[in-house]
């Protein structure tokens, strides 16, 4: 059977590593969490900046476009009339470098040159259209080789005549693409196939990414888009999560701190007993007491036995103490109660038959007993004799010595068990007015080999015939102390000499073939009975 030490130690091994386990995966979940967290708000911050870029050169280039219906009609008119119109309208328009007017292909009107005649596609190549564009390119004018962002208006289905606006990106860019390091490390503006690269100028393609996550957005209204480039928000994140350690280690011991306390029942030695209680892992096990004057079983002792499908078999001296600490022993007797009136057919029909339960004092508390008394035995009218057998290792209150006197009233017989070994004294006989003394099983085997105790033992059989007490000699295991404990005087035996404690199942086949009619003897010799 397994020891309180090994029980306790067990449950307490497994709540330590449930806890631990709590504890890491509350620190697995804090990084998780903060990882998630902080991922979400690096791909937020990248969105919204590439939001707001887009969203910038949309608003900068929809006044461009609104100006359209001013400067078209000025196509094929002369640059001294045009002239002062396209200066105003440049002027208007901050974001513009140059309006330009151009007819069958000849540049022939500027913003800031005034009078020109330039073939358009000395300047840009890709002048004259016959549709709409909008284009990255370079100045070839005024800035050399600056990047530039041009659109192109055609009013003529040719395309030769148009106008064409030259916007200052370089400046733009500096104010859209600034990027955001260590999260955006490079944006990049991409018009039709090419690309200003901040810092870079303009290129028909890319540079290669390292290693780089890229994400791009488009704008609804005009043929750009903005992308930018960096770590990405997972690699981000993951580089800062070891500064998230402290925050996640201090949840992980708060988490394993409250598991500790929230277990404390549910992971514990009480919280198997109720366990064991719900599934009915405890058994009656019983002992037979026998009569020394005629070797007759006149009563058994209930006994509990506990098999635990987690643990084996549980020795009640394990959990009747633990019990009682954690204020299970009730539960436990009323289960006793229960399964015994349940079960009470397989004892004699016999009214001098006695069967005993033990009760611990605390159970006496505001007449709790009395009441399970009342419904679980009481009330299914056994014939068979109740005797309460109090144990000792709690002190009696006065308020259960009144219980005692109503216990007396049903009909119910009072033992004070293991007397001498607990908080027994001759205020309990005082105050209980017990019917029978169970001498405890030390100082039975101390007979014949031990004075002191053999004469304590001497001194209960004499106070329990002087008080006209029945006497029950426990722990009976030689047939020497048999026979001096009947040449005392003693009424009642109980041991391993005449029977272990057996399931309560196997009592009717034990009586049968035990409880024959006593056999003639001499004072010297006791008959046996077969354990």
């Amino acid at each position: 059977m397994q020891t309180a030490q090994r029980i306790i130690q067990s449950y307490r091994h497994k709540r330590a590593i449930f806890c631990v386990v709590v504890a890491a995966v509350a620190l697995i979940c804090t990084l998780a969490f903060r990882f998630i967290s902080e991922r979400n708000i690096n791909q937020q911050r990248i969105v919204a900046y590439t939001s707001h870029a887009v969203q910038t050169l949309d608003r900068l280039i929809q006044p461009l476009i609104a100006g359209r219906d001013v400067v078209t009609p000025l196509v094929g008119m002369s640059c001294d009339d045009a002239h002062q119109t396209l200066r105003k309208q440049a002027a208007s328009l901050q974001t513009v470098r140059a309006i330009a007017l151009i007819e069958n292909g000849i540049l022939y009107c500027s913003s800031i040159f005034g009078h020109r005649n330039v073939p358009v596609h000395q300047l840009q190549p890709s002048l004259p259209a016959s549709q709409p564009l909008m284009a990255l390119s370079t100045d070839q004018s005024l800035l050399k080789d600056q990047p530039i962002l041009i659109l192109w208006y055609p009013t003529r289905e040719d395309g030769q005549n148009g106008v064409l606006e030259v916007v200052n990106i370089e400046l733009l860019s500096n104010l859209m693409l600034e990027p955001q390091e260590p999260l955006i490390t490079r944006v990049n503006l991409s018009v039709n196939g090419r690309h200003l690269v901040q810092g870079k100028g303009v290129m028909d393609q890319l540079p290669p990414q390292q290693d780089e996550k890229h994400y791009q957005q488009s704008s609804t209204q005009f043929p750009f888009a903005i992308s930018v480039s960096g770590p990405g928000a997972e690699q981000l994140a993951l580089q800062h999560l070891p500064s998230q350690l402290p925050l996640a280690l201090m949840m992980s011991f708060l988490t394993g701190f409250i598991a500790w306390f929230a277990t404390a029942s549910r992971m514990s030695f009480s919280w198997e007993i109720n366990l064991g209680l719900a599934a009915h892992e405890f058994e009656l096990f019983c002992q037979p007491v026998i009569s020394a004057s005629n070797l007759q079983c006149t009563g058994v002792e209930i006994l509990l036995r506990w098999y635990n499908p987690r643990q084996g078999w549980i020795s009640p001296e394990v959990f009747i103490p633990i019990a009682e600490d954690h204020h299970l022993i009730a539960p436990l007797t009323r289960y006793v109660i229960t399964e015994t009136a349940r079960q009470r057919e397989l004892f004699p029909d016999d009214p001098q038959f006695h069967i005993g339960i033990n009760v611990a004092p605390s159970h006496l508390r505001h007449g709790e007993l009395l009441k399970d008394l009342h419904n679980l035995w009481y009330n299914a009218h056994p014939t068979q004799q109740l005797v309460i057998e109090l144990t000792e290792r709690d002190a009696l209150l006065d308020a259960d010595s009144r219980m005692m006197r109503e216990l007396h009233r049903k009909g119910t017989k009072i033992a004070i068990d293991d007397f001498g070994t607990g908080n027994s004294s001759l205020a309990w006989l005082e105050k209980l007015h017990p019917d029978i003394l169970k001498i405890d099983k030390s100082y039975t085997t101390a007979i014949g080999t031990d004075a002191v105790n053999s004469t304590v033992t001497d001194m209960i059989i004499a106070l329990g015939q002087r008080l006209h007490i029945e006497l029950v000699a426990e722990g009976v295991e030689q047939p020497q102390q048999a026979l001096y404990l009947r040449q005392q005087g003693v009424q009642l035996l109980q041991g391993f000499l005449f029977a272990r404690p057996m399931p309560i199942n196997d009592f009717p086949a034990w009586l049968a073939e035990n409880n024959s009619p006593p056999a003639r003897h001499n004072s010297h010799e006791l008959p046996l009975i077969q354990g």
